[in-house]
């Protein structure tokens, strides 16, 4: 069955997935477009007081998702973004539950296996899943897990 709200905003810049039950910062673009490294930096140094959050939250508390996270939140029904609004019935539109999202590429945390030199990255333009090199830019949108 699916959840209704599918995205709760926790009004601390925190929004929760209540499908997953995993935390993602609301702000989709708090970091701009990062190479891989910088990616994983920001993710994992990310802490209450920075990025409009509010939650407590401390440093080693955020991370990058892996691929299969951030394809969760994909909702194929829509495009650019292929991100569905916090009810889940219609497409996402700025401040549902989420702003800043990007119809771009944005940086999961797992390396491709074939090649470490390269990462694997969800477009939230058409939902589209591809691996490229890690010193490429793509956006960042940390992820923690649920309480």
């Amino acid at each position: 069955k699916w959840p209704n709200p599918r995205f709760k905003d926790n009004g601390n810049g925190t929004v929760t997935d209540n499908l997953t039950k995993l935390i993602w910062l609301k702000n989709a673009n708090a970091f701009n477009i990062r190479t891989w490294e910088q990616a994983l930096s920001d993710a994992n140094t990310l802490a209450s007081g920075s990025a409009g959050l509010t939650d407590g939250s401390q440093a080693g508390d955020w991370r990058l998702p892996n691929r299969n996270e951030l394809i969760s939140l994909i909702d194929v029904a829509y495009y650019a973004p292929a991100l569905s609004s916090a009810s889940g019935k219609s497409q996402w539109t700025s401040g549902d539950a989420f702003i800043g999202v990007q119809s771009s590429g944005y940086w999961s945390s797992t390396t491709y296996s074939s090649y470490s030199a390269y990462a694997w990255v969800v477009s939230l333009g058409a939902g589209g899943v591809g691996d490229f090199n890690k010193t490429f830019t793509y956006y960042v949108w940390p992820v923690r897990a649920g309480q």
